[in-house]
Order: structure tokens, then sequence, then C-alpha cells
């Protein structure tokens, strides 16, 4: 679909840093397999240079980079002293370094200066509360500039930042924030979504008397009627202290993250400074070609780890972009109006967002201008071919399009963008430096051009430190170590070449087994995504003891009706394309699929109901986006109000 241009080819950041290995250490690769290779067969070597490259500056030199690469355990950098929120605010000048834009319109902007000047207020406000190395930090806030002063001022002192969007109800977020035990909450008293202000000063308070050893709650706006007991922004930034950056261990918390938490409490995942730090100089100068002068932009909450990343620009010198609101308001075109008024060279989505534009037979390419686009990042489920065919045909037609999979386990991606590789409709572009991926069949063998079990075989800087309050590591080395020892799994599906050209093809704790034969649920959605019909759907094995019945539930256009005919289309579909023993058993037609907040499908608690557990030990619906639709899904099982054939 694309291929680098000899513009691109010279000048991308990948090919300055082939030429400092080339000059610096007298290291000549033909192209970018050869550097991946050599990156995966030498850690030390690879991140050494990396930190040289990009003059990581460490206040103390580490002792050695990579003592053991062997996990659950190794320990990058042993003995440096860093701080994550110096390297993102190394900039003193007056150029942008964030752009705000909210759904009404609202806009602001911040220089380097002004961002530095506001973490230096807070981080003097929040010192001042007594936080600390080490104390915890959460912010129940919108994707605004308080959330990003909030992050940098907390890891300028060593403190630890953990967030979540204020949709979430109270007891989604206590499940997460209850478990650190915070000292200082920052609470937004409203945002906005879809055309409307939500007001959540009930939800705030609760999560704060929820939440005992706070010692300070703040709202992160000036409220024309105060809440007692509450601090308001303008209250905790009003004195400036010089900026200032804690040294800290390379391995020092810097942030809590958590996994989707739909069934049972969620894991609190911890990520480092130097980690992040380093592992995002690598995807976002090398991989994903950012730096000063590029507007980078993600759509995401703060509760999902994209947030994170998009904050992670600063380092590389990008202007960060943030969207506070619906990415269908007032229409599917929004972002992408927003795209060519901001002049965003980057622009980050989830592939069902794509889908859903093309599904509406969309023209952004004629509707905007978009001459500053340069790339675009597609992530949270895999992108299928038509998807990348309706981004070239009616996006932009010279445009980089990367599919990428990561997690929030890592913050990052094990299959990354490369400004020096094609991109070839429906696969993930390259495995991402220093990161050594293989598909592992049952007994731990790599398999070749057949879907195994995607695993990790070298430990990344990003890998979490350990999950909080889990003593003795054991839920972490139960979550990736214990089906092959030694190797990080990561609970995908995937189909590798012997080139490393790979296609996702779903999670594996959500694999339609019939017969024998596994198929993963991301192969039944690239068939679906043919039919013009069809906007959405999740397929789901209801199991509770041998094989269970095939179920799929799918999103029509208005157009369309599930009929006799339209049923015996998608059963041929999938019966042709995939197996016969892939014909559903029953298909209904809802209004809309349920999704966790950052839009995943609700595949593995559907699969849990269908066999007969309660709903509301299946999933928490405060970790939904659309809880209504999921009671509506078990109402058409229920009520049969589709045939099943």
């Amino acid at each position: 679909m694309w291929e680098p241009s000899e513009a691109v080819r010279r000048n991308c950041r990948l090919t300055a840093y082939l030429a400092w290995l080339e000059a610096e250490r007298d290291l000549r690769f033909d192209g970018y397999g050869a550097l991946w290779r050599w990156s995966v067969e030498n850690l030390e070597a690879f991140w050494q240079s990396l930190v040289d490259f990009f003059d990581v500056d460490f206040r103390r030199p580490p002792e050695r980079v990579l003592p053991s690469p062997i996990m659950p355990g190794a320990n990058f950098f042993p003995g440096s002293r860093l701080n994550y929120a110096e390297h993102a605010l190394a900039s003193e000048s007056d150029h942008l370094a964030l752009i705000y834009r909210r759904e009404d319109g609202r806009r602001l902007e911040l220089s380097w200066r002004q961002l530095r000047d506001r973490v230096a207020r807070l981080r003097a406000g929040l010192r001042a509360l007594g936080v600390g190395t080490g104390d915890r930090v959460v912010a129940y806030v919108p994707n605004d500039p308080q959330a990003v002063v909030g992050l940098l001022a907390s890891a300028s002192l060593g403190a630890i930042w953990s967030s979540c969007p204020p949709e979430f109800g109270v007891s989604s977020a206590l499940d997460r924030f209850g478990q650190i035990e915070p000292k200082v909450l920052l609470a937004a008293e409203r945002y906005r979504h879809g055309g409307k202000t939500f007001e959540r000063r009930e939800e705030v308070a609760a999560i704060a008397e929820g939440l005992p050893t706070l010692e300070a709650s703040v709202l992160t706006s000036d409220p024309e009627v105060p809440m007692p007991g509450w601090l308001s922004w303008t209250d905790l930034t009003a004195r400036f202290e010089p900026l200032a950056f804690e040294p800290l261990a390379f391995d020092h918390p810097l942030w809590i993250l958590y996994s989707s938490g739909t069934t049972g409490l969620p894991k609190a995942i911890v990520h480092g400074h130097g980690g992040i730090l380093v592992e995002h100089l690598k995807q976002l100068a090398l991989h994903t070609d950012l730096g000063v002068g590029d507007r980078f932009f993600w759509y995401t909450t703060t509760g999902w780890m994209m947030w994170n990343y998009l904050v992670g620009g600063l380092l590389v010198g990008a202007t960060i972009v943030l969207y506070e609101g619906s990415p269908s308001f007032p229409d599917l075109d929004a972002l992408f109006s927003l795209a060519a008024e901001e002049r965003i060279t980057y622009f980050g989505v989830s592939a069902p967002f794509l889908m859903a534009c093309r599904k509406q037979d969309l023209s952004p390419g004629a509707r905007f201008d978009l001459a500053n686009l340069r790339g675009i990042g597609s992530t949270g489920s895999p992108l299928t071919a038509e998807g990348f065919r309706w981004v070239y045909d009616r996006v932009k037609a010279d445009v980089w399009l990367a599919s990428v999979s990561g997690g929030t386990d890592i913050c990052s991606c094990f299959f990354s963008a490369c400004p020096l590789a094609p991109v070839r409709a429906g696969e993930l572009q390259v495995p991402a430096l220093a990161t050594g991926v293989a598909a592992f069949d049952a007994d731990g063998q790599p398999v070749v051009d057949e879907v195994g079990e995607l695993v990790v075989t070298t430990p990344l800087p990003s890998m979490p430190l350990r999950f909080w309050n889990d003593d003795g590591d054991r839920r972490y080395r139960e979550s990736y170590f214990e089906h092959f020892p030694g190797v990080w799994r990561h609970g995908d599906w995937i189909r590798l070449d012997g080139e490393n050209r790979a296609v996702i093809c779903g999670r594996s704790d959500a694999t339609l087994n019939r017969g024998g034969v596994r198929m993963g649920t991301a192969e039944f959605y690239r068939v679906l995504d043919r039919l013009e019909e069809i906007v959405d759907a999740v397929v789901v094995e209801s199991r509770s003891g041998g094989e269970g019945e095939l179920w799929l539930f799918v999103v029509l256009t208005a157009e369309a009706e599930l009929d006799r005919e339209l049923e015996e289309r998608i059963r041929h579909e999938l019966a042709s394309q995939l197996s016969p023993r892939h014909r559903p058993d029953a298909i209904r037609a809802v209004g809309e699929i349920p999704t966790t907040l950052s839009g995943k499908k609700l595949e593995v608690p559907l699969k849990r109901i269908l066999a007969g557990t309660p709903v509301e030990e299946a999933v928490d619906p405060g970790t939904l986006r659309n809880p209504a639709a999921l009671s509506d899904l078990i109402r058409a099982v229920e009520e049969g109000d589709s045939s099943t054939g």
C-alpha cells in the first residue's frame, strides 16, 4: 500500500540513527531486518547505543546496561539515576509543547516555557501538601492540560502517578485507586462528551470519601460553588518555585496503569522512569519518526495507555495534541476536521474508528486539507485489509499507515511502525527493535506460517516492574510467564512468516475451538467486514463443558434487516472463508456492541455470561463505554428476537 520515498529514506530519524551507528560504532546494516536482528542478539550494545544517540541525561551513570537478560527480573541500567519529567521538559523555548481542543470548540495552547511554569507551580503545591518520593497522586480527569501537568509535576518529585477518566463510575475508580493508597486526588467536576456536559461533583466526592489515605483533594478547575474541604487548582498552583527534578533510580516507579478490569479487580501495573523513557524514545523517534516540528495526536482518554504514550511525544520535542470529547460528535468527521485545523502530522486512532468511517463511506481526504498529515497509527484491535484500503482510497493516497500491536502491560508496542519498511494491507509493519518475537505452539515450540501464541523472548525495559500489592510477584509471574518459563506470553494469537510479516488473529483467551479447529476472533471479523450490511460484530463461543455454541452478534446498517437470506449469506461466507465448523449456531442483531472505555470488545466476559456466569460476576459495568449495549445484547439472547437458523 505504501513504500518510503527517497526523501523519507534520506531524512527520517531511523536513517540518522543508522548513520550514527556507522560513524560511532562502525556498524553497517543492510535494511531494517538486519538492524532488528542485531538489536535482538546484542541487547546491551543496542540499549547503550540508544541512550548515547539520544544523549539520555544520567545524573549518575549505570554500572552496566543489562547484567542478565533472564525474565522475569531483568534489571536494566542498574545504579543509574535520572528523571522522566526532566527529559520531557528539556526544552525551555517559546515553541508549542501542547495544544488542547475540546469538542465544543474550546482551545488552549501552551509553549514549552508555559508548560514548565505550570509544572513548577503544581510541583510547589504538591510539595507543600507533603508529597514526596514514592507517594501516590491519582487523577480523575479528562484528557486536558491539567492531566499532563499533574503527571509531570508528580514525576518531577518522584511521586507515582495514576489516572482514569471521569466517565468511570465510582466503584471502578475505587477499584483502581483504592489498591494504591494515594495521598492526593486531583479531580474534574465536569467533562464534555457527545455534545453534553456531565457534572461529576457527587462522584468525585464519593471517590474522595472512599480513599481513606487521602491527605488532600483538589479540583482541577476553580469552581463557582466551592466544595468544602477541597482545594481549587488556583489555590494549589499559586506559589512559584524554580523547577527541579528528583534524581531517581532507573526502576523507580513512574506511573501505575491498570488491566481492563472487566472481570475482577484490575491488575495495578507499575512502570519505571527509566524503562518508559528509553522505550518511548525508541518507539516515538525511531519507529514513529517524531521530533521537533511534528504535531502528534492520538485519540484516547486518561485511562488508556495511549494517553501516557501520547504524553511521551514531549520526550522527542513534538507538540502533543489533546482532545476532550467524542470521536463521533457531531459526526465521524470530527477528528479529521481536527487534523486539518491543527495541522497534525501524525494521527493516531483505533482500528474500530477507522472501520466505522469506512462503513459510513466517508471521504475525509476530499472534505479536509490533510496536506500536513504524513502518518496514521492504528491500534486497539487488528485493522483489516479493507480498513487499509479505505485509508488509502479515502483519506490520503501517500500517507504512511501503521497498524501497531502492544499493550498496557508494556505501555508500548511489540510490533511497530517503521519509516524504512513497506506497508502491506492487513499486516503489522515490523517487530520493534530489541524485541524478540515468535509464535509458539502449545508445546512452546516456534511455528512459522501458522497461528501460534505471541511470545517475547527478550526483556524490554518497559516491562512491568511489578504489580502493586503482589507479594512475591505471584500474579505477575502467572500473568506472563506461567505457560512458557522465561518467555513472555502476551495472550494474542499471531501468524508470523519467515520474514516476520505478522497478522494478529485475536486474543488467545477468546479462541474459538470448533471440533479441534482453533480460530482467532480477528479472522471472523475480517470476513464479516466484507459484508456491507454489517457495521460491527462480536463472536463468542459459549462453553460450560464440551463444545459450546457459537454465537454471533451483529450491528446492521439502517437499511439492512437480519432476514433468512442475510443469515445464510453470513454463514456461507464464514464457512467458505474459515471452515464449515465455524458456521454460527445463533445470529442476533443488536443495536451496539458492548466495549470497554478503550474500545475493546467484551469477548471474554460475554463468553462467561453465555456459559452461565451471572452478569454482575462476569463484568464491571463501570468499565464499559456503553453498559446499556450489554443489557440489550443479553436481552436479545433471552428473548430470541432473531432467528437462530
